[in-house]
């Protein structure tokens, strides 16, 4: 990773998840669309400006509201996310909920990567799609673009209770718990560059490690000049950024550079955060990830939520995801309440934990 300060060249060497069907057609579109500028090589400040593609924040996408009835069954809210990925919609929120005879009423409020759902013929091929999952099983589905009252009431959700706040939030709980994760080090060195700051990172791999590392950073102002990724196949990786502050600064500054440091372990050692609680009667499954300063969430965590429930064979009742502020800092908080009509062993709720912390984390 290079960039001098204008343009920006990476080069990723990946390999696919075994099992996994990979949309490298998928990958290339996703990866063009985040691109902040799309013109060729070659341009200058003069050619950007004239062309109205410099310092020009992008328009916040249209959302709609997806609502469908259907027949439950085991995995079927796992096939509906799948196939919303697919078609390059991104969820929002989304409320699921199950009615005694059977039936399935969810409400998905999504956007469109490529911002077409507003025509007939992107609504269609949605159906399309949706129809050739659920089968029979689909009574009827609708997309409307969402009001702004929509969107306001489904941002409110029900409060987290304080005892679940103390398990998946309590900071010195969550470093107890990490210590046997694996060795984790995170050092700053101001001796090696004359402008830069290296930050140097050894950590076991998991699931969205670069993701992780960068949304820490870029919350922090810091900017990234060069940077080395490594990742062994024994599962260690190896880090290596020459950083500077916003002002185009070294970090030198001591508290800041213990302030940074600690984040970045306390990211990499628990980037989410999974909980089973019992709510009244009922078992829910929680799952908190940091919500970054942009306002951006943790992308596919409900579609790593369902397929684990569904390996496992659970049904999901009740779903919902919403944001909360605990202790200044706001979460993603997927609350998914799953259809059990008996008490669970502590053998099969650790299982259930696991294999969807596992999913989560790519060590499936």
């Amino acid at each position: 990773m290079n960039t001098d300060g204008r343009w920006c060249y990476i080069v990723l060497w990946v390999v696919a998840r075994p099992g996994r069907a990979m949309r490298w057609d998928l990958l290339k579109n996703r990866l063009v669309e985040l691109c902040p500028v799309t013109a060729p090589f070659g341009f200058d400040s003069a050619d950007l400006a004239a062309a109205g593609l410099q310092d020009v924040a992008p328009a916040a996408s249209q959302v709609f509201l997806l609502k469908f009835f259907c027949y439950d069954r085991l995995g079927l809210l796992h096939d509906v996310t799948r196939v919303l990925c697919e078609l390059e919609l991104t969820i929002r929120r989304v409320k699921v909920s199950t009615t005694p005879d059977g039936r399935v009423l969810d409400l998905f409020f999504i956007t469109d990567a490529r911002e077409l759902l507003h025509t007939k013929s992107r609504r269609e091929e949605t159906y399309d799609k949706l129809q050739s999952v659920l089968g029979d099983s689909l009574t009827s589905c609708e997309i409307d673009s969402a009001t702004e009252e929509m969107c306001s009431c489904l941002q409110s959700s029900a409060s987290l209770p304080p005892s679940v706040v103390e398990q998946m939030f309590n900071i010195e709980l969550v470093e107890e718990q990490s210590r046997s994760r694996g060795s984790l080090s995170v050092a700053m060195d101001n001796s090696l560059s004359s402008v830069h700051t290296l930050i140097q990172i050894q950590c076991g791999d998991h699931k969205g490690l670069v993701y992780d590392i960068m949304r820490t950073l870029k919350d922090h102002n810091i900017q990234i000049s060069y940077g080395r990724f490594y990742a062994s196949r024994n599962g260690s990786c190896e880090v290596d950024l020459f950083a500077v502050q916003s002002d185009g600064k070294k970090i030198l500054d001591q508290h800041k550079q213990r302030a940074l440091c600690s984040r970045l372990r306390m990211e990499l050692q628990r980037p989410l955060r999974v909980a089973l609680v019992k709510r009244g009667p009922d078992t829910e499954l929680l799952v908190a990830n940091p919500v970054e300063v942009s306002g951006k969430g943790r992308p596919l965590v409900f579609y790593d939520i369902t397929l684990a429930l569904k390996k496992l064979r659970k049904r999901i009742f009740l779903a919902e995801i919403g944001r909360h502020v605990v202790d200044d800092r706001e979460w993603e908080v997927y609350r998914v309440q799953l259809g059990e009509d008996h008490e669970l062993s502590s053998s099969l709720r650790g299982k259930i934990v696991d294999g969807v912390t596992n999913m989560l984390m790519g060590w499936e």
